[in-house]
């Protein structure tokens, strides 16, 4: 059973009073990366708009340029071109104050194994300025489960609990945009299915944003309103997941995914 989460803004809120309240959780311009010059770009004119509240999924094969966008959401990757506006902030001139309101959890970016789930968690609640962090971590423990399991080293953990610490850390300072990259991946049916359950309580309960990039086609029909197909780094299609299938003519997200992926079928424009 999933108890109720705290309120919306949580620490950060209470931290920074006068942050800026904006209905866009994420606006992307013309995003551009390019790796190598003369070479096709990786990402190639994204551009979407993402409200607060919304889960978006970001869908594509190998290759098709979703880990480089998020990556570049982060600041990590800097575009070659185009804008990135996050929380209200340019990502160019003012991308901290964006990334103290962020938050981020992949299942293949592991925590250091030596150290135990509690430490990992004091890291990056320091990290994020935390204020009372046991009281953040022992609140994210009950709630996901892991109380048991604070005192274990990270690398004794099974993939389930892995996936429930990441998603631990990725809360830890109560994100108001939230980038998950495949964040059920190896879990079993019933793990994953609890945190499908977790992640719909939590952005209901906070009216967070949650940017999706999963290869799970039932993950993305469940959790998310938007959906945006990339193939070769550009937007070959987007809309609701049902928007989709009706538009495709076919009977499940999977479907129209193998028809993009394999162009069995014509994209439709963006």
């Amino acid at each position: 059973m999933l108890r109720p989460i705290g309120a919306p803004g949580g620490d950060a809120a209470a931290q920074a009073p006068h942050i800026l309240r904006v209905t866009q959780a994420l606006i992307v311009e013309n995003l551009v990366k390019t790796y190598v010059p003369g070479r096709p770009p990786a990402v190639d004119g994204l551009t979407f708009a993402m409200p607060m509240g919304a889960t978006y999924g970001l869908l594509g094969g190998n290759g098709a340029g979703k880990t480089t966008t998020i990556a570049m959401l982060l600041g990590l990757l800097v575009p070659t071109s185009g804008r990135i506006t996050a929380l209200g902030h340019d990502m160019e001139k003012d991308r901290f104050s964006a990334l103290a309101r962020m938050n981020f959890s992949s299942p293949y970016i592991a925590l250091p194994n030596r150290l135990s789930v509690a430490e990992n968690l004091r890291v990056y609640a320091h990290l994020y300025n935390v204020k009372r962090a046991e009281a953040r971590i022992a609140e994210l423990a009950e709630d996901l489960q892991l109380t048991d399991l604070l005192n274990r080293p990270a690398g004794e953990l099974s993939a389930g609990q892995k996936t429930r610490v990441a998603l631990a850390k990725a809360l830890i300072n109560r994100p108001d945009l939230l980038l998950l990259d495949e964040p059920t991946a190896s879990l079993d049916p019933d793990t994953g299915d609890w945190v499908r359950t977790w992640l719909e309580c939590y952005r209901a309960q906070t009216g967070c944003a949650i940017l999706l990039a999963s290869h799970n086609m039932g993950e993305v029909e469940r959790l998310c309103d938007h959906v945006l197909m990339l193939k070769q780094g550009k937007v070959v299609d987007q809309g609701s997941p049902a928007e989709l299938v009706e538009r495709f003519g076919r009977e499940d997200l999977e479907a129209v995914f193998l028809d993009i992926a394999r162009g069995t079928r014509a994209e439709a424009a963006q």
